[in-house]
């Protein structure tokens, strides 16, 4: 694993007699050991308590300032997934028309049908507990500074957890398939990685990552039972369609004549990207932002081919498939109408390939993740709001 070693490990007390009064002893002692606590990762629980934290902060953030239930309906897909699962739940398709891939309605259906809890909410509690389900399972596969990063970094990760969106259930899904794999649970593994794949069509990525491996091991009954598995969900997934709307690929037309230029998927590298710069109409501040994370992920795939990084690539063979091939497909995305203003959302699940392959230059000290604990989740709730609004909001109550 090319994880940096702890910077700020104490060094070895002398044992030679000291003449130094022992309140001053005491005090030469103390500093070392509170250094090796900053730069010691942090535990599961620290995580956990990061990630609630966060959660506190925005919607703490946002209550003063906007009905948190009317944030929630305005805010990205959510309408539309609540639509859904609210035809998925009574079984009604009729004049339903919702892009978006089905697999989060389906969770948020479930939840409402065994809870009686209205679809709004539902929305929030598995996205919300997706969050925290993630965080969890990027402990156990990356460790604690891995694991929080990936906690306090992501404004998108953040307002789609604690707003509502599909991200949090498909990160979950996937990172549950490496855990699942890593213990040779192949089956298990293929199963959360098919129902990523319905969440978030990226998730086809996952999928395709486990059977290339398996396929190199020569390990070909296993193979079979991961295109079985995955054909047997897909078809269970495509079926309404094809009874109700008599068309299988139905969200991938959709998403054809909406997102995708000359009805490709893909084009030339970072051709969409910089399209989508050049003609953009969003603040300064968001395109900054935006651009800070294309060089990030870009420098982070980068970083892949350096020596410290192949170790964790011959142990991991299908998530550093994976992220490769979601890399690759996000710089050729061809939509200049989503894959600019959007590409932080669209990184998430590649952040934590990115911080394992940036160790180095990563900042591992505690005091750093508490800032940004603080500090993310409040500009993340203002940019879900909109600055200009929350400004006005505040200048009213001045």
């Amino acid at each position: 694993m090319p994880y940096r070693p702890n910077a700020g490990a104490s060094p070895e007390l002398s044992l030679r007699p000291s003449m130094r009064a022992p309140s001053e002893l005491s005090i030469v002692v103390a500093r070392p050991n509170l250094l090796h606590g900053f730069h010691k990762p942090p535990s599961l629980r620290a995580v956990l308590l990061l990630s609630l934290l966060t959660g506190l902060l925005f919607v703490a953030t946002i209550l003063p300032i906007q009905n948190y239930h009317a944030a929630v309906n305005t805010f990205g897909d959510n309408v539309r997934y609540v639509n859904a699962a609210s035809a998925i739940r009574h079984w009604d398709f009729t004049g339903i028309q919702v892009k978006q891939f089905w697999g989060y309605p389906y969770a948020m259906a479930l939840l409402s049908t065994l809870t009686h809890i209205p679809e709004p909410y539902s929305l929030l509690i598995v996205s919300s507990a997706s969050l925290f389900v993630s965080v969890g399972l990027a402990y156990k596969l990356w460790g604690g500074w891995v694991a929080a990063f990936f906690t306090v970094l992501n404004f998108d990760w953040m307002q789609r957890a604690f707003l509502g969106g599909a991200e949090p259930l498909s990160v979950a899904l996937i990172f549950g398939a490496f855990l699942a794999f890593r213990r040779d649970r192949y089956v298990l593994a293929v199963f959360l990685a098919s129902l990523s794949t319905v969440v978030r069509p990226l998730g086809i990525f996952c999928l395709i990552g486990i059977a290339a491996t398996l396929l190199y091991r020569r390990e070909f009954r296993k193979l079979s039972l991961t295109v079985l598995v995955g054909a047997l969900v897909g078809t269970l997934y495509i079926l309404p369609f094809w009874i109700y709307f008599h068309d299988p690929l139905y969200q991938v037309h959709r998403y054809k004549t909406s997102d995708w230029q000359s009805g490709s998927a893909v084009g030339l590298p970072f051709a969409a990207i910089g399209h989508s710069f050049a003609h953009n109409q969003e603040p300064w501040t968001n395109v900054l932002l935006t651009l800070g994370w294309v060089i990030l992920v870009v420098l982070g795939a980068a970083m892949m081919s350096k020596k410290e990084f192949r170790q964790y690539a011959l142990q991991h063979q299908p998530e550093v498939l994976f992220a490769l091939l979601y890399i690759a497909f996000l710089v050729t995305y061809n939509s200049s109408r989503w894959v600019g203003a959007e590409f932080p959302r669209f990184a998430i699940p590649v952040l934590p390939f990115v911080l394992v392959s940036l160790a180095k230059w990563r900042p591992d000290d505690r005091r750093v993740l508490w800032v940004l604990a603080c500090v993310t989740p409040v500009l993340a709730a203002a940019s879900a709001l909109g600055i200009r609004n929350v400004i006005r909001v505040l200048h009213g109550a001045l």
